[in-house]
C-alpha cells in the first residue's frame, strides 16, 4: 500500500471551495490589468471553477460576492451551477466600497449608515435563502486613521450591536463568519484587527457566529498555526481565506511564499481533526491572479494545499508524542521534519489517476483547449474584475 492510500480516507475529505472573483481581472492597488478570457457574468465564472473542479477533484463549491456576482435570478444560477457540477458556497457580503462607507459601516457613529449595512446583509442572507448557501462572511473596512478621530469604545458598541441584528436573522442551519485584519485601509485602529477581537463578537453572538482566518492578514512573524489550534480547540474556527503574502494583504497563490507555514497550519488542522466534515470548517482560497492566468492560478493553489495536507496527514504521531513527551526537542522537530520534507507528487499523481483525474492537473489544463476556447468566445461585453 503507497504512502497516499494509507492516509486516503483522510485526504479524500479535503474539499476547498474557490472564490468567484479570483477568475475576473485584478492587479496591483494602482492598475487593473485585462486578459483574454476573462469572464464577463457569474456563470463564466462558475464555468471556470467547474473547469478547475474537473481537472482536480478538489475544488467542488464557488464562494459568491455581493454585488459583484448579484443577479436576476439566483434560483437559476444555481441551477446552473449544479449543472456544471459545482456547489455556491460562501456568500461575502461588500460594506467597503459605497461613498456612505467612508467612515465605517457595522460601526459607523450615523445609524442611517448602520442600517444600510445591515440591510445589505439581509440581502446577502436572502440570496443563501434561495441558493442553499451555509455561510454569510463578513469582511470590514471600519477603523480610523489617527488617534481621537472616533471613539474605539463606542465603535465595538455599535459594531456588536448590528452584529446581532444579523446573526438574529439568520436560519438554523446557516451561519455567520467573521473575518479579521490588523490593518488596510484604516491604518490607526481597525474595528476587527486580529482573531480576539473577532471571537469575542462571535462569542457574544452564540453558536452559528465564527472566525475566518485569511492567512494574509497577520503582522509579520504572527504564529498562525497557533490561532488554527487555539480556535479549533475553542469550537470557533468556521473558515480560511487561503493565501500568501511577502508584505501585506498580498492574495497570492497559498503556500508560494512559505510552504512550510502551510504545512504548519494544515498540522493542527490534522491535529485538530478539522478535516472531519462534523467539524464544518469551510477551506477557501481568497487570492487575486495579477499576472499569471486565472484557471491555472486556481489550479496550482488547491493542489498547493492537498500536497501539505498529505504531508501532514503522514506525521508519525506515535513517534512525535514519545519524542514529546520526553522533551527530546531536536527528535520530536526532526519527526515534523521529516513530513515536511516527505515528496508527495508522485504518489499524489498516482492516487488522482486511480480515480479517474489527471496526472497533472495543470498540464491536463493546458491540453483541454479550454482557455483557447474562452479567449475565442468572450469577445465583447464588461470583464469581471475589482468591484464587477
Amino acid at each position: 500500500m503507497s504512502r497516499i492510500e494509507a492516509i486516503a480516507s483522510e485526504l479524500e475529505r479535503l474539499t476547498i471551495e474557490v472564490p468567484s472573483w479570483a477568475y475576473g481581472n485584478s492587479g496591483t492597488r494602482f492598475r487593473v490589468f485585462g486578459t483574454s478570457g476573462t469572464p464577463r457574468s457569474a456563470e463564466e465564472k462558475i464555468a471556470d471553477a467547474a473547469k478547475v473542479n474537473e481537472m482536480t477533484g478538489l475544488a467542488s463549491s464557488v464562494a459568491l460576492h455581493i454585488p459583484w456576482d448579484k443577479v436576476d435570478d439566483y434560483g437559476k444560477l444555481g441551477r446552473y451551477a449544479s449543472d456544471v457540477g459545482i456547489e455556491l458556497g460562501t456568500i461575502n457580503s461588500n460594506t467597503f466600497q459605497d461613498e456612505d462607507y467612508k467612515f465605517g459601516s457595522l460601526a459607523h457613529s450615523d445609524a442611517a449608515v448602520r442600517r444600510k449595512a445591515i440591510d445589505h446583509m439581509y440581502e446577502c442572507i436572502e440570496v443563501m435563502n434561495i441558493t442553499g448557501s451555509r455561510d454569510l462572511k463578513i469582511w470590514l473596512a471600519d477603523g480610523s486613521n489617527y488617534p481621537g478621530q472616533t471613539d474605539i469604545r463606542s465603535r465595538q458598541d455599535r459594531l456588536q450591536d448590528s452584529l446581532r441584528e444579523v446573526y438574529d436573522r439568520l436560519g438554523d442551519d446557516q451561519r455567520m463568519v467573521l473575518e479579521y485584519k490588523f490593518f488596510e485601509p484604516a491604518f490607526y485602529h481597525t474595528d476587527v484587527p486580529d482573531w480576539g477581537t473577532s471571537f469575542a463578537h462571535c462569542l457574544e453572538l452564540g453558536p452559528k457566529a465564527k472566525v475566518c482566518l485569511d492567512t494574509g492578514h497577520h503582522a509579520p512573524g504572527t504564529n498562525i498555526e497557533f490561532i488554527v489550534a487555539q480556535l479549533i480547540r475553542l469550537g470557533k474556527l468556521g473558515s480560511f481565506d487561503f493565501n500568501s503574502r511577502f508584505y501585506a494583504d498580498d492574495d497570492l497563490i497559498v503556500g508560494a511564499a512559505d510552504p512550510f507555514q502551510l504545512f504548519r497550519i494544515m498540522y493542527e488542522v490534522v491535529r485538530g481533526n478539522g478535516l472531519d466534515p462534523a467539524n464544518n470548517i469551510a477551506f477557501m482560497l481568497d487570492q487575486c491572479h495579477n499576472l499569471e492566468e486565472k484557471i491555472p492560478g486556481q489550479i496550482r493553489s488547491v493542489l498547493n494545499v492537498q500536497e501539505m495536507t498529505a504531508r501532514a496527514l503522514l506525521v508519525d504521531w506515535d513517534a512525535l508524542k514519545l519524542a514529546q513527551d520526553a522533551n527530546d526537542v531536536l527528535g520530536a522537530n526532526a519527526v515534523l521534519m521529516d513530513a515536511f520534507y516527505t515528496d508527495v507528487r508522485q504518489d499524489l499523481a498516482e492516487w488522482r489517476e486511480s480515480r479517474g483525474l489527471p496526472a497533472d492537473p495543470i498540464a491536463a489544463y493546458q491540453d483541454s483547449g479550454y482557455q483557447e476556447k474562452i479567449n475565442a468566445d468572450r469577445q465583447g461585453g464588461q470583464q469581471a474584475g475589482w468591484g464587477a
